[in-house]
């Protein structure tokens, strides 16, 4: 008889449930490494057509490996299976595993598309660069905070204007030079730490052939690109390309209920960070983009009538659905539509 497999995966072990028949045959635990993990399921369960667990931090990892070692892993929304784990009394990993082998038995889940290793790859760089990032603008804000105590004003600059500002203006302070040059240098340290990744973003930005279609949009810089190429993956992993702007949870929810139905704001699921770069992309588009296109129009004319940040919403979910059709079919950004060509 076939059967299906549950794993509560945490840092150090996972706990794994085993159900055949409808009934549970074996549960235990195990260290939370794959290889070990598929030993453990050929034993008991050799005949296992799911392994279901939820997202988390090691998914990725768990499903590569585990599909390397013919392991039939399944990914699932950990929002899906919420629900159905806080019906159980007691809240207990091996519990949560009960719950998750009894999904797979009766295939009420939903499956997380898991993304393969070179995206995850491309996703980490501009998760690295982003976070250097904000230390670096953190610092700086820390610096201005602390002169100012003092009455030392740092005049508005960036990179070395902003350094150069600090240092003259700590020449009259011995003092406060000793607590504050510290900062500076790791700001200047950690400044060029995040040029080195932005140049490595911009190389292979450059070295892919969607992120420069992409970049054919104005307002659409290498880190977007890259960013939403890494996400989507291959366009075929959606039906259609207003699929896209759901799925990053650009859309609006709508609540009914008998007599009670609504529209609410966005749903805001999804990469919660590439859709950030999307509502800046489209702020850019709405304010300082050279180039005029039909999408740049049609989102002035929107702003009009419903304000900055709603019209830079709908530009930002357009923007998406324009992206995946020009991954799609291979076709540059046609200004003269607000389309693909």
């Amino acid at each position: 008889m076939e059967e299906y497999i549950g794993l509560d995966v945490s840092l150090n072990d996972t706990a794994i449930s085993v159900r055949r028949n409808g009934k549970r045959v074996w549960r235990g635990k195990c260290a939370s490494d794959p290889q070990l993990l598929a030993a453990v399921i050929r034993e008991r369960a050799p005949k296992a057509k799911r392994v279901v667990f939820e997202t988390g931090p090691l998914s990725v990892w768990f499903y590569h490996e585990l599909t390397a070692q013919g392991v039939p892993a399944i990914c699932i929304d950990a929002r899906h299976a919420k629900a159905a784990l806080n019906m159980a009394t007691n809240k207990t990993d091996a519990n949560d595993a009960d719950g998750l082998a009894h999904l797979a038995e009766v295939g009420f889940y939903k499956a997380v598309r898991v993304k393969d290793s070179n995206s995850m790859l491309t996703r980490t760089l501009v998760g690295a660069r982003g976070q250097l990032i904000k230390i670096v603008t953190d610092l700086s804000n820390q610096i201005r905070g602390l002169m100012k105590t003092f009455g030392l004003i740092v005049p508005k600059g960036a990179g070395r204007v902003f350094e150069a500002h600090v240092r003259r203006l700590l020449a009259s302070n011995g003092m406060l030079e000793q607590i504050i040059v510290p900062l500076l240098e790791a700001w200047c340290s950690i400044r060029t730490r995040a040029a080195e990744l932005d140049r490595q973003l911009v190389a292979t930005a450059r070295m892919s052939t969607p992120c420069r279609l992409l970049m054919s949009i104005a307002g659409v810089g290498a880190v977007t690109a890259a960013t939403f190429t890494a996400a989507i993956e291959a366009p075929e992993n959606f039906k259609t390309s207003r699929a896209v702007g759901a799925w990053l949870g650009l859309t609006t929810r709508r609540y009914q209920s008998g007599e009670v139905d609504y529209d609410g704001h966005i749903s805001r699921r999804g990469d919660k960070y590439l859709r950030v770069l999307l509502y800046e992309a489209a702020g850019v588009i709405l304010t300082r983009a050279q180039a005029d296109s039909a999408l740049r129009r049609w989102g002035v004319k929107l702003r009009e009538r419903i304000g900055f940040k709603r019209a830079a919403i709908a530009v930002a979910r357009k923007l998406a659905v324009i992206m995946h059709t020009m991954l799609k079919t291979g076709q540059l950004f046609e200004r003269a539509i607000g389309t693909t060509a």
